[in-house]
C-alpha cells in the first residue's frame, strides 16, 4: 500500500507521493483549514481591526446563520461582540503599558485576587450567619476590641434590696463576654 500523508489541519490522510502531496496542500479545501487553525492563535487587535472593516452580514443578522460560514466576506459580529473584543484589546494594551513602564504584574494576579474575594464573602456570609442570640450578646465595643460593657438595655437588671437572695444563674453587669461564643 505504501506510506501514507496525514493532515493535521484536515485530519485526512492520503497516499503520501510528489503529486498527492502538492494537491492536496495547494487546496481550497487545505487552504481554509489551514487558515481556521491559525485564526485561532491571532491578536485580538488583528481581529477586531479585520472586523471593523467588514460590512455586517445581512442573512446573518436576520437568521443567526450565513450559508458562507467562516469563509464569508461579511462579519458576523454583532455590537455586543465587538465591544467584548474591544475590551479586551483595551486590557492587553494596558497590561502592556504597565509591562513596559517597568510594573511587574505577577502572573495569575486577577485568579489570586478573586481568591481572595471568594473567601472574604464566604467569611463574611457566615459571620452574618449568626444566631439572634450571639447578635443580641455581641456589642460593638466586643468587636473592635476594647473592654466589653454591657450597654444598659443589655445589662442584666439589678437586683432590688428586697428581691430574693441572688440565685449563681443570674448574671451581673461585664459578664456577658463570658458567654459570648462566635465560630
Amino acid at each position: 500500500m505504501g506510506k501514507r500523508y496525514f493532515c493535521d489541519y484536515c485530519d485526512r490522510s492520503f497516499q503520501d507521493n510528489l503529486h498527492n502531496r502538492k494537491k492536496h496542500l495547494n487546496g481550497v479545501q487545505h487552504l481554509r483549514a489551514k487558515r481556521a487553525w491559525y485564526d485561532l492563535f491571532r491578536d485580538a487587535a488583528a481581529i477586531l481591526q479585520e472586523e471593523q472593516s467588514k460590512k455586517p452580514c445581512r442573512k446573518f443578522l436576520q437568521t443567526g446563520q450565513c450559508d458562507f460560514g467562516s469563509n464569508c466576506r461579511f462579519s458576523h459580529m454583532t455590537e455586543q461582540d465587538l465591544e467584548k473584543l474591544s475590551a479586551q484589546v483595551q486590557g492587553e494594551q494596558r497590561l502592556r503599558e504597565l509591562q513596559q513602564e517597568g510594573a511587574e504584574i505577577p502572573p495569575g494576579a486577577i485568579e489570586s485576587w478573586l481568591e481572595k474575594r471568594a473567601k472574604r464573602l464566604s467569611t463574611a456570609q457566615s459571620n452574618r450567619a449568626l444566631s439572634a442570640y450571639d447578635v443580641f450578646l455581641v456589642s460593638p465595643n466586643s468587636i473592635s476590641g476594647r473592654r466589653n460593657e454591657a450597654s444598659p438595655a443589655a445589662a442584666a437588671p439589678q437586683p432590688s434590696a428586697e428581691s430574693e437572695p441572688r440565685s449563681p444563674n443570674r448574671l451581673e453587669k461585664g459578664t456577658r463576654s463570658e458567654l459570648i461564643k462566635i465560630n
